[in-house]
């Protein structure tokens, strides 16, 4: 059991949460995720991201050997002091997962004409994209594409807000929105100023739902002529609705025009 706190591995998990976090992530290929939640899915699922070292204090290692088998796993065991100077959390659960970000492009897409897609412009929140991902799950979409400059999909908040949805969909990040149109799908963003409520949209074929950065909108794609947008009515005296709320009525929508 690790008990020092000037330990390698407090080391190795510190920088890939710390402020360098995203150059570090990067470099290393790897990600931290934490909780029972996070560490049963990437046991259990079949796809996403795998594991390369779990790191579990006493209480911690009881709860996962209860939904999971550890045998083919690296097992770190650490005191409860390493786990907290570990952990980015305020009373850590006691399981902390060193992950490998999967190696994926675009490529790797088989489009067959019902495909749903989401893309984040820009989306610098990481708790609407960790939401988003959560919803783009729930509502059986095929993928999360992110534009260079989105927050980054791996970052500790991302992975929490995510609530173990990121080891069901797959997720592509840096992709421009021309290499996404280069697919030949087809488009459409969510403004205000959309001409078409989303309750008259009809899908046709493979396509993609863009969302933009949170103050700014779509400000990447507004030049691409091809992207429609369409708008969600609001009856009610609210001017606007979170991202993250509306991104999730337009999957609900896409959802029930799957064929």
């Amino acid at each position: 059991m690790i008990e020092s706190l000037n330990s390698p591995h407090v080391a190795r998990v510190k920088a890939l949460i710390g402020s360098r976090g995203v150059k570090e992530r990067k470099a290393a290929g790897q990600f931290v995720a934490e909780g029972l939640q996070c560490a049963r899915e990437a046991l259990n699922s079949s796809s996403g991201p795998r594991i390369g070292t779990l790191y579990l204090t006493n209480n911690g290692r009881s709860k996962v050997e209860e939904v999971s088998d550890l045998s083919a796993i690296d097992v770190v065991d650490v005191s409860d002091e390493v786990m907290k100077e570990m952990s980015e959390t305020i009373t850590p659960q006691g399981i902390l997962a060193v992950c490998k970000i999967p190696q994926v492009s675009l490529d790797s897409i088989q489009l067959n004409g019902s495909r749903r897609f989401i893309y984040l412009s820009e989306v610098q929140d990481p708790g609407n994209a960790g939401t988003i991902l959560r919803s783009a799950d729930a509502f059986a979409m095929d993928a999360v594409i992110a534009s260079p400059g989105s927050v980054d999909m791996y970052s500790p908040k991302v992975v929490r807000s995510t609530a173990g949805s990121l080891w069901h969909i797959p997720v592509f990040e840096s992709v421009s929105i021309d290499e996404v149109l280069a697919m030949g799908v087809n488009a459409f963003s969510l403004g205000a100023e959309g001409s078409k409520s989303l309750s008259q949209y009809q899908m046709s074929g493979d396509t993609v739902a863009i969302f933009g950065n949170e103050a700014r909108g779509l400000s990447t794609v507004q030049k691409v002529d091809s992207i429609g947008v369409v708008s969600i009515p609001m009856p009610g005296n609210a001017e606007s609705l979170n991202l993250s709320a509306a991104a999730s009525i337009v999957m609900y929508h896409l959802s029930n025009m799957r064929p």
